[in-house]
């Protein structure tokens, strides 16, 4: 259906592609992956639109393929009184009307053919939507996706994670032989998220899905697109059968190129030799093994192995504190009421101590980032901040911490670095370096941008941080280092998200709202709420042991230990199978 063949692209300050080749085909699930700022979302432009980007290489796509997409951002008319039926069903309702419409104009006109034709044109287009069943066809997305209880609901009312659902409905019903979504996951509460599990899994066309959602792509994709430092690779498969063989892979690499160090070690000590004795002794045949050697070392050179999909960097993220605290009350919540058009919080009480990590859960639109931001300002007569208490916050609508105007060094000129060369030597770790640190904050992916915030929230030695969903848009190597960053933290963390992984791993317990208040729950009630509604038996205990291998095969490679690690690979197969 799509065929990529040797595709290049670049803009002027950044090579994106080289000679990077993939297919989609019928039966595809497959999950667009890669770092932030690798390319992704650009490179969907370009299979969108590619008549706006001058690229090298071949594109071909079936001329009869009809393509579906839903945008990374979405942006919601408010003005629009439209229901949630008449929204998804717009598609529909425009043929219908068309036909009837056409209908009409036969009843007088003279001219027949031309009617005829633009009829036909119009039935085929209804019927490859399967027209005559829409109505049934909405009602069965609805219900796919637990959401019938906003049929009627007008579209402006929806929350964010809501009307991505519904964009997602709207898309499919259009019956796209090739559909596209970047990021559809972002901002999910649980119940949307496996509601979007759902609609991918119940999806019979091509999909190709650029996500980092560790649930999605644990369930929901039979092949994986990695796209990493210009270049790209195919595997077709689950993620986690992809992981595991990068895995595999990764020891394999790592034990050639400990012998193919020892080897150039002792080339090199040939050629110092050699070197050392043409010195005193200038025959000819010394000269041509000196040259010989010299060519060997450079072949040796050149074939050392390079793995970019392999061994990606993860950025280093690390949380530290001007002032730690003792054990107290760093956020003091009492009687907190908050109401827009209407009432979202009331009667909400809770304590943040000053070493606790708490998750903030919750369906999409009821006041968590609203009561995030109050704490933050601090400015609401029952929220109560310690003297002592440095709070740092990161945002999900990146705008409001970040000037999109400021190149990244302006930006941390402005959040009090003295010099340029002290910025750059503090973003190396969190991967920026070379020409992006000159580009404007705007032109930035959404990855990249959460990165920097991070980056922003770390530099401020903050002893309370305030988290508005931190996992969003960054890729899962990002996702891993952010969890360990929380995991290493010795002050306060209230964080609001709705990644499963990054709350088990790292928060002590969870506040959820329910009935417009909010109570504690326990880490162990909150895993088998999540265990009951989203995962199969046994499951996350499988999960936790196959983290378990997975570490203990990454000390073992730290080692150098090539024996522990292929013992620990096949004790990890075994529990891949049971996943």
């Amino acid at each position: 259906m799509i065929k990529v063949d040797k595709l290049s692209f670049s803009f002027p300050q950044k090579e994106l592609y080289t000679n990077v080749s993939f297919t989609l085909e019928e039966g595809q699930h497959c999950a667009f992956i890669g770092t932030s700022g690798s390319g992704k979302s650009t490179l969907i432009d370009i299979l969108m639109d590619p008549e706006r980007y001058l690229f090298e290489g071949k594109l071909e796509i079936d001329p009869t393929c009809k393509m579906g997409h839903v945008s990374q951002f979405s942006h919601l008319d408010k003005s629009k009184e439209t229901t949630v039926f008449e929204y998804i069903g717009e598609e529909f309702n425009r043929i219908q009307n068309e036909i009837n419409a056409i209908l009409a104009e036969m009843e007088t006109s003279s001219d027949m053919d031309a009617l005829l034709e633009k009829y036909q044109m119009a039935l085929d287009a209804f019927d490859a939507i399967d027209g005559n069943d829409f109505e049934s066809n909405i009602h069965k997305k609805l219900n796919l996706a637990d959401l019938m209880k906003l049929k009627d609901a007008r579209v402006s009312d929806l929350s964010g994670g809501e009307f991505k659902l519904i964009q997602v409905m709207k898309e499919m019903l259009r019956k796209p032989d090739v559909m596209i979504m970047d990021e559809p996951d972002v901002f999910l509460d649980f119940e949307n998220l496996n509601a979007l599990k759902n609609l991918i899994n119940a999806h019979k066309g091509i999909l190709l899905v650029v996500t980092h959602n560790r649930y999605l792509l644990n369930h929901c994709f039979n092949k994986i697109i990695h796209l990493e430092n210009t270049e790209l690779q195919e595997f077709d498969g689950r993620y986690i059968d992809y992981n595991f063989s990068l895995l595999q892979t990764k020891i394999e690499l790592q034990e050639l190129t400990v012998a193919e160090e020892e080897e150039i070690a002792r080339n090199d000590n040939i050629v110092n030799n050699l070197r050392a004795i043409a010195t005193y002794n200038s025959e000819a045949s010394r000269g041509r093994a000196l040259k010989a050697r010299v060519r060997f070392q450079e072949r040796l050179e050149a074939r050392r192995l390079k793995a970019p999909f392999v061994d990606i960097k993860q950025p280093n993220i690390s949380f530290g504190m001007d002032q730690a605290m003792e054990e107290t009350t760093v956020v003091s919540v009492n009687n907190y009421r908050v109401a827009f058009d209407e009432l979202l919080l009331e009667h909400v009480s809770f304590e943040i101590k000053s070493t606790d990590k708490v998750a903030i859960i919750g369906p999409n639109g009821t006041g968590k980032t609203t009561l995030l931001r109050d704490i933050f300002n601090h400015e609401h007569d029952s929220i109560e901040i310690h003297a002592d208490a440095k709070v740092a916050y990161l945002s999900q609508l990146q705008g409001e911490m970040l000037q999109g105007s400021n190149t990244i060094l302006e930006e941390f000129i402005d959040a009090g670095f003295k010099t340029y060369d002290e910025i750059r030597a503090y973003l190396l770790s969190y991967g920026f370096e070379g020409e992006i640190l000159h580009q404007k904050i705007d032109s930035l992916s959404g990855g990249e941008k959460n990165l920097l915030q991070l980056a922003k929230v770390s530099a401020s030695k903050a002893n309370v941080l305030l988290l508005d969903e931190p996992t969003s848009h960054l890729d899962t190597y990002a996702q891993i280092a952010l969890e360990k960053a929380i995991e290493d933290y010795k002050g306060a963390i209230l964080m609001i998200s709705h990644d499963f992984y990054s709350i088990v791993n790292g928060m002590d317990y969870v506040l959820i709202i329910e009935d417009k208040t909010i109570r504690k729950m326990s880490m162990p009630a909150f895993k088998k709420m999540i265990y009951a509604r989203h995962f199969d038996k046994d499951y996350l205990e499988v999960e936790q042991k196959k983290k378990s291998v997975e570490m203990k095969i990454e000390l073992a490679l730290k080692n150098k230990n090539f024996e522990l690690a292929k013992g620990c690979i096949d004790e990890l197969e075994k529990l891949i199978k049971l996943l």
